[in-house]
This record gives C-alpha cells, structure tokens and sequence, in this order.
C-alpha cells in the first residue's frame, strides 16, 4: 500500500479549519499529515502555498497556534511540521523538539536545510525520537544520493524537478529512483507537482506520494464554504490514495 502524505497551511482560513481539515483528511486516508509553519518567504513553494501562507501571517498566526493545534490533530494522524528554517533558529531548536513531543509530532521537514547544515541539528533531533527528513532532486549525484541516504529515516522526499512546488512540471523519476533505492530501503515518496491528475504517473516505483498545492487551492476557494472545502479535499485525497494504489 502506498502512502499520501498531505500538506496544508496551519492557521488558514483558520485555526479551527485546521484541526477540522486534518481529521477529516485523517478519514479521509491521509497517511501522514505536513502541517505548514506559515513563513513569510516560503522560497521552495509556489504561488498557492505562498498565499496561503501570507493570508495565515494575515491573520495573526502566531508559532504558539501551531503547539496547541498540533495537540488536537497528532492523536488522530501521523503529523510532522514543514517549515523554513529561520523559525527554527530564532525560536530556538530546543524549543521546538519539545513543543514536538509534548504535541505527539513525529519529525520536521525543513526545505532550506540542506545535508551540511542539518549535521549539527540531526543528533538532537533524533535522541528525542523525532525524524527530520531529509531531501533529494533529480540533480543530485549518485554519490551526492549514497550520503544523503545513508542515515535517512522515516521516508525520503524526492523532488519531483528542480523547481518549485505546484508548478506542474514533469521529469522521468525512474533513474534516479533507482539510484537511491541502491543504496537505501527507507521509503522514497515524491513530492511537487503531485495532485489527482498526476498522482498515478508521479507514484511510479515510489511508496508514496506528498501532496500540497492541489489541496491548499481549495483552501483559497472563497467561493466555497469552510464545509465546503473540507468535503473537497477529502474527495481529493481518496481519489489520489485510490489512484496511486490501482
């Protein structure tokens, strides 16, 4: 079975909608839930999440709201927090492995933290339990691949194309797949570019599939109602795990 993992911007349209779009993703048969850190310059994702994310700041999201929602969704839904790095600093790491596990957070997701500049911060992270994901593109070396992997947990995040996140675009996967599970057993999921149209193709020789922008331009519908977008995005996220496992 392959999993889904789904992203969604935490505190937009708001903090309730939040923990309500995770339990119904949750039933849904989301996997694993990224709950994003809205950030002011979000510089590996697209215009939607880059909305979103602004709106969220917009509306007074404060990293407080992200504890104390996190404590509602974890006990229904394996959770990890995306975010950029600048958080992280000046907050302070320490702070948020505690947050995390007095939330039931399982690990982060940090985009700008490439494999140098996480050494550091790796062996606190993982002697509290917690994963931090780590990242491979399609331009990375096969030796490049071989370091990244070695001390991977939980699963990798295989960009999908050099590029940013919801931008469509697409590149054979299948080469570089390869390359990484030579060297690795950890599950490979793909993300960027991922939504109900793509999803069967992207999860080819992969174990799952990350999906964001397809979920998050729901969420900026203001046709729709909050009801609305949840009865969507759940009906998104069963046609993708349905589709990624047919």
């Amino acid at each position: 079975m392959k999993n889904l993992v789904a992203y969604i911007t935490t505190g937009f349209p708001s903090l309730e909608f939040t923990v309500d779009a995770a339990l119904a993703l949750a039933e849904a048969g989301v996997d694993t839930l990224e709950l994003g850190m809205p950030f002011s310059d979000p510089v590996a994702d697209g215009p939607v999440i880059e909305k979103a994310n602004l709106k969220a700041l917009e509306n007074g999201f404060k990293l407080d709201h992200l504890f104390e929602v996190s404590a509602k969704i974890t006990p229904h839904i394996d959770t990890l927090w995306m975010g950029y790095f600048n958080p992280f600093y000046h907050k302070g790491l320490e702070t948020f492995i505690t947050e995390a596990n007095k939330a039931g957070v399982n690990g982060f997701i940090i985009p700008d933290l490439p494999l140098e500049e996480a050494k550091p911060y790796k062996p606190a992270i993982e002697a509290a339990g917690l994963t931090l994901i780590d990242f491979i593109a399609p331009t990375d070396s096969k030796a490049r691949i071989e370091q990244i992997v070695t001390d991977a947990k939980k699963f990798i995040y295989l960009v999908a194309y050099a590029g940013i996140t919801g931008s469509g675009q697409s590149e054979d996967l299948q080469p570089i797949i390869t390359d990484i599970k030579a060297f690795t057993d950890t599950p490979v999921y793909v993300g960027f570019g991922v939504d109900e149209n793509t999803a069967k193709d992207k999860a080819k020789g992969v174990d799952g599939v990350i999906v964001g922008s397809a979920f998050v331009k729901v969420l900026l519908d203001e046709h729709l109602s909050d009801s609305q977008k949840i009865t969507k995005i759940s009906a998104i996220a069963k046609e993708i795990k349905e589709k990624i496992n047919s």
